[in-house]
């Protein structure tokens, strides 16, 4: 079959490998569809992996697919239904696997396309459990938006901001994959949005998905801008995904007893704060890392009423080398996706 494959530092390949083994007790063969582009790929492509790994690396993160075999033992899935598919291969075992914290597994292998092999090939065999149905009427490109896109953003705001209906939040880099189902999310539940982008062209598409405040970087400081129209109050929310470069005005961004959720850092690894303003302000910082199966479970759901992901541009596997450039590019509005 198909796959492609990472040979070293941007050297990615189309390559042909053999099929996965028929599924075993507990396991599902799935036939990938579409797989879902992040910056975790980005990294992956330059190199960046945080844990040894071997090459050459099927890619790929994030993805869906139709099952077309099942194992002995699994119940509530079949040949032929469309699943999306979790990323992490997690243990199953320990206490946070049993308690439904997937992202928290103590014995996790690695994440699927980064650490191990990934699923920018045909045909995948894993763990049933690892799988989700997909609800009718949701595309398999929009399905393969909910493990990490929309999972992420679901995990962000509602397991960790605990953002109400609303409430003010700022969400950082509005173009963006989780920029834009933040934006979508928040806006559902009638939160006033404020938003970062880099130009005016992103800035009126976000304006266009729910954003009440579009803020261009580039022009103006976003920090003076949101305590300008909160009459310096703040908002109750951050959503940080940038890093150095945004932390510290995310902060003064924050209203006293204000939360700010993080899970990336694309501008760089460390940055320095003000502890003072930290426990003076009450602020209260989360990270946040990936999401739960729950995640993944209720993001579709929200697809399925109609809150479906921004997508950007479609490739085919063969340019998936093209849609990480252009995820490098920033140009992007949305979800890069490639289909197979």
């Amino acid at each position: 079959m198909q796959a492609l494959q990472l040979f070293g530092d941007r050297d990615l390949r189309l390559t042909e490998v053999e099929a996965p083994p028929a599924p075993g007790p507990g396991e599902v063969r799935v036939r990938v569809r579409a797989v879902g582009l992040n910056f975790i790929d980005v990294w992956g492509f330059r190199g960046m992996a945080f844990a040894k790994r071997r090459l050459p690396l099927t890619v790929g993160a994030e993805a869906a697919g139709e099952v077309v075999e099942v194992g002995a033992g699994v119940e509530g899935l079949a040949a032929g239904d469309r699943v999306a598919l979790y990323g992490a291969q997690t243990c199953g075992r320990c206490r946070a696997c049993r308690e439904g914290r997937d992202n928290l597994c103590e014995e996790v292998a690695g994440v699927m396309g980064f650490h191990i092999d990934g699923f920018a090939r045909e045909i995948v065999t894993m763990p049933a459990r690892l799988v989700v149905r997909v609800p009718d009427g949701v595309s398999f490109t929009d399905a393969a938006c909910a493990p990490v896109a929309f999972g992420t953003v679901q995990h962000m705001l509602f397991d960790n901001a605990r953002l109400e209906p609303g409430e003010s939040i700022l969400v950082h880099a509005g173009g963006s994959g989780i920029g834009t189902a933040a934006i979508k999310m928040a806006k559902a539940i009638g939160c006033t949005i404020f938003t970062t982008v880099g130009d005016d062209e992103k800035g009126a598409k976000a304006a266009a998905l729910g954003a009440d405040h579009v803020i261009n970087y580039r022009d103006e400081r976003f920090e003076g801008e949101v305590r300008r129209l909160t009459k310096r109050k703040g908002v109750d929310v951050v959503f940080e995904h940038v890093g150095p470069d945004t932390w510290n005005g995310s902060l003064l961004c924050l209203k006293r007893g204000g939360r700010l959720v993080t899970c990336g850092s694309t501008s760089g690894v460390s940055t320095t704060m003000n502890l003072m303003q930290l426990f003076q302000q009450q602020y209260r910082i989360t990270g946040s890392f990936g999401c739960s199966i729950r995640n993944i479970r209720d993001s579709l759901g929200k697809m399925a009423e109609g809150l479906v992901p921004v997508v950007d541009t479609v490739y085919p596997l063969a340019d998936f080398a093209k849609g990480l450039e252009r995820l490098e590019s920033r140009k992007v509005f949305g979800k890069i996706l490639v289909t197979l």
